[in-house]
């Protein structure tokens, strides 16, 4: 159990996304307060994976580099893109006008943080929230 791919197609893969991510989490020994980071910024961006592109697929690994392990999430969805993503990625930027975290908010709770969006062809995010750190 390394790796795991999940469609997200609907609000009712939230539950199920989140309960493997915690899985993972706890495999590596993640501390409690790193596992609510990490649940909370996917929670986030799964939300986010439906509201805005209609779903799209998340897939969960785990990682390491000899010294740390940790928990790489990727969203990627087919939408229709982010038409400017350093705006997105502002404070209180909303297109939702949801009291969600928004992406900043994602992005403070992981130690790495990439998106990359092409208007009318999707959204790339990965995320990735080592377990000590």
């Amino acid at each position: 159990m390394n790796k795991d791919t999940m469609k997200i197609e609907k609000e009712q893969d939230v539950i199920p996304f989140r309960n493997r991510v915690k899985e993972y989490a706890v495999k590596i020994g993640m501390s409690l307060v790193n596992q609510t980071k990490l649940i909370t910024a996917a929670s986030e961006l799964v939300r986010n994976m439906l509201k805005y592109a209609g779903g799209g697929t998340a897939l969960i690994e785990v990682v390491s580099d000899n010294r740390n392990s940790g928990i790489r999430l990727l969203f990627e969805d087919r939408g229709p893109g982010i038409k400017d993503v350093d705006l997105a990625m502002k404070d209180g930027y909303s297109t939702g006008k949801s009291l969600g975290l928004g992406l900043p908010g994602a992005r403070r709770l992981v130690n790495e943080f990439d998106i990359k969006s092409k208007p009318g062809e999707g959204t790339i995010v990965s995320i990735l929230k080592w377990k000590n750190g």
